[in-house]
């Protein structure tokens, strides 16, 4: 097969390993980095231009689109399923999961449990919006925020109206969370290919760091999740139209809890964590289902 994979950078650990794994099974592999992706829309002729080169004879495409460039790397994604080649993360799942607010209210439709959410956009409703949550601590997270940026615990009811007041302030779309606080500052990371989980890892964060992040000093461990855990994973996933996805639960009193759901999930601390080859099962997950 000829494989492409959107990204900007060649050097980032998750792009490598994907090339060498697709290599490894006799693929043709090209990283293209979006932003220097050209296009042509024409009924019936659409096109993608690439280092002065016409892109063609693609037979799936990995995306690995950062939130930085989430509207122009889903529109090449977009032009490229235009053109016949299949990816397992659509341009139009890729956005639901940056949306956190969309995506929370698809996965809240389904039945899947998560922290209590709630969102508001008029400043004078900030005591109310508050109200409808609870007692603090809250957390506060802006709508499409990544590894762990743009999160804030605010502890006092005072803290809250503050922040929020703040990020009114720049025009920031966000919401308000429940504190799990039995979670005890840990998550669980699952990674979703296909309908399976291959691979999960339990988060756990800094010395007086809420975030279990790995961008924010975390540790990881391989976990074993159980068959419900598994089961709130592949079906987050799905519902989003996602096939490869890091689905992150918080384990609570009232059982597992959704998180939030990446289109892009980073294969370094996955991988270290459990020694498992998720990049091989993300192109055994290609070769069965391009070209169908």
């Amino acid at each position: 097969m000829k494989i492409a994979i959107l990204s900007r950078n060649t050097r980032l650990y998750s792009t490598k390993r994907l090339v060498e794994a697709a290599r490894e099974r006799g693929h043709v592999v090209r990283v293209l980095d979006p932003l220097r992706c050209y296009v042509r829309i024409a009924p019936g002729a659409v096109a993608i231009r690439y280092q002065g080169k016409a892109v063609r004879d693609i037979d799936c495409v990995i995306p690995r689109i950062g939130t930085s460039s989430t509207f122009y790397g889903t529109a090449v994604l977009r032009q490229l399923e235009m053109m016949g080649v299949y990816t397992p993360n659509p341009s139009d799942a890729v956005l639901r999961a940056r949306d956190k607010l969309r995506c929370l209210q698809m996965l809240a439709a389904q039945g899947i449990d998560m922290p209590v959410t709630v969102f508001g956009d008029n400043p004078d409703d900030t005591a109310d919006v508050l109200a409808m949550l609870g007692e603090p601590p809250h957390v506060i997270k802006l709508n499409e925020g990544s590894q762990g940026t743009g999160v804030v615990l605010a502890e006092k009811r005072s803290a809250s109206q503050s922040v929020i007041e703040a990020f009114r302030g720049l025009y920031a779309n966000f919401l308000v969370q429940e504190f799990v606080a039995e979670a005890n500052g840990s998550d669980l990371r699952c990674f979703v290919v296909g309908k399976k989980v291959v691979a999960a890892m339990q988060r756990v964060a800094s010395p007086g760091e809420f975030r279990a992040n790995l961008h924010r000093g975390g540790s990881a461990v391989a976990a074993t999740l159980s068959a419900d855990e598994k089961r709130i994973a592949v079906r987050a996933a799905c519902t989003l139209g996602l096939g490869i996805a890091g689905v992150d639960l918080l384990r609570s009193n009232r059982g597992p809890l959704l998180l939030e759901v990446n289109a892009s999930p980073g294969l370094e601390g996955i991988e270290a964590a459990t020694g498992v080859n998720v990049s091989g099962h993300i192109i055994q997950h290609l070769e069965q289902h391009a070209g169908k």
